[in-house]
């Protein structure tokens, strides 16, 4: 017990960097518990926000949900080029090139600025019309505009809040990712209500004062990132000549970082169709899915924590020269990750029902709940080592592989399976469920095809 206490302690300071040698269960569990918390936190943010915003009214929720999907293009190119930093870095990690590392993460740096500020520019002067395009109506403009011009307008906060913890990744250094994650997220929390209702000497700003607390929050979680990449230790730290623009790294983070914006637009948009195939049958089927969905996506984070740490320990070990090890690191991180999501399928599918009934919903949307938890958490077993193998393949720099077989079993599969078993077969929400168990354990079975093949051990970034 002792010696675990002391292993998460050592995962939470963050004092390793290199994971090429050592045990592989260990390097597992220096990566993945950081990675793990900083979702959590995240996750935890996304309702803290949503909890203090319904209290204004119908409107400022709505001006939330317009404003999210046009800052998902944001959060799109961020994740892409998070993916691409995460690449490059581990591998000159791996190959005990601190300097190119340094290189590499200012490259990025650069391009997140060429992308990030005319975003902003376009988001400080146009939000109104953004808004309309987005089919606000004259009132919500009014009252929520001033919410979209400052998330917009500063969206290179959020780029580089993704950037620099992809950075950190691909150095070894999870803990310095969740910890700028925490600080930026409980400041938002703590700053929220301030804002919103205007307590004590704030102002009473209403859903504007939601944009402000995320701007200064994420603000200072991107301060303290930048304080230790500027700092004097570490693995990686910049200096101002590796800012001076070098046409062949900076190309090679565009290709991998496009493909890798493209695998979150592809996941993020089927989502999307399969919500508008649901409405089909009413209210109570889009509640019970959607408070599923959202107990899935909470209980899966230790997941994409473990994944996460695959793609650091495949960049670094390939850096390396160490392929036989980056695999084996996969293939241990899957097996874990699947035992993990055994549980977790378990448990949904004994006590669906009084789960969901902590959520107090309508009878119709309690059933509607349990039917998409229990069909859904089959698809989940398999896609424990689908989500693993993605983000191995990511981690060697190959992004287009898994963009690829997203796009076919996200695009080609799921969406007409779901269509067909749903609205032709008459199947209803369960034939949406079936379709998306189906796809994710397609989705496995390919990734673990395509990696075997071993192509991945041989791309150069």
């Amino acid at each position: 017990m002792k010696k675990a206490l002391r292993l998460v302690a050592e995962a939470l300071n963050g004092k390793e960097k290199s994971f090429t040698t050592g045990s592989i269960n260990r390097a597992i569990v220096l990566l993945s518990i950081p990675m793990i918390l900083e979702m959590v936190m995240e996750s935890l943010f996304a309702v803290a926000d949503v909890f203090f915003v319904s209290r204004i009214g119908v409107d400022a929720i709505a001006v939330v949900g317009l404003t999210e999907s046009v800052v998902t293009l944001a959060y799109a190119i961020a994740v892409g080029l998070s993916m691409a930093a995460t690449a490059m870095v581990a591998r000159r990690i791996g190959e005990q090139d601190p300097e190119k590392a340094a290189t590499a993460a200012a490259q990025a740096i650069l391009i997140a600025l060429g992308i990030a500020l005319p975003l902003g520019v376009v988001g400080l002067f146009f939000a109104g019309d953004i808004l309309r395009l987005m089919g606000a109506s004259e009132a919500l403009v009014a009252g929520g505009v001033g919410y979209t011009r400052i998330l917009l307008s500063t969206n290179l906060i959020i780029m580089l809040l993704f950037l620099l913890n992809g950075i950190f990744r691909g150095a070894g250094d999870a803990a310095i990712a969740m910890r700028s994650l925490w600080v930026a997220n409980i400041i938002n929390i703590i700053l929220d209500p301030l804002f919103i209702f205007g307590i004590g000497p704030f102002p009473e700003l209403g859903v504007q004062g939601a944009a402000v607390a995320t701007a200064i929050g994420r603000g200072i979680g991107v301060a303290y990132q930048l304080s230790h990449l500027f700092g004097r230790s570490g693995a990686i730290r910049i200096r101002r000549e590796h800012f001076r623009i070098v046409p062949q790294v900076i190309s090679k983070l565009a290709r991998v970082s496009s493909t890798g914006a493209g695998q979150f637009l592809i996941g993020s948009a089927s989502w999307i169709v399969l919500m508008r195939i649901i409405a089909h049958f009413g209210s109570e089927a889009v509640a019970g899915y959607t408070i599923a969905i959202r107990l899935i996506i909470f209980t899966i984070l230790p997941s994409w924590g473990l994944a996460n740490a695959a793609a650091t320990l495949v960049g670094q070990n390939l850096g390396a020269n160490k392929p036989g090890r980056a695999e084996q690191s996969v293939w241990r991180t899957a097996l874990i990750n699947m035992l993990f999501l055994l549980c977790v399928s378990i448990i949904y599918a004994l006590l669906a029902h009084p789960i969901l009934g902590l959520f107090k919903p309508e009878p119709a949307v309690l059933e509607a709940g349990v039917l998409s938890l229990r069909i859904i958490c089959t698809g989940y077993i398999f896609f424990a080592y689908g989500m693993v193998i993605s983000q191995a393949f990511n981690g060697a720099g190959d992004t287009r592989t898994p963009t690829i077989i997203n796009f076919f079993c996200f695009w080609i599969m799921e969406i007409p399976l779901s269509y067909f078993l749903a609205i032709q077969l008459g199947w209803g929400l369960a034939g949406v469920c079936w379709s998306i168990a189906a796809s994710e354990s397609a989705l496995a079975a390919i990734s673990i095809i395509v990696f075997r093949q071993g192509k991945w051990k041989s791309v150069v970034i």
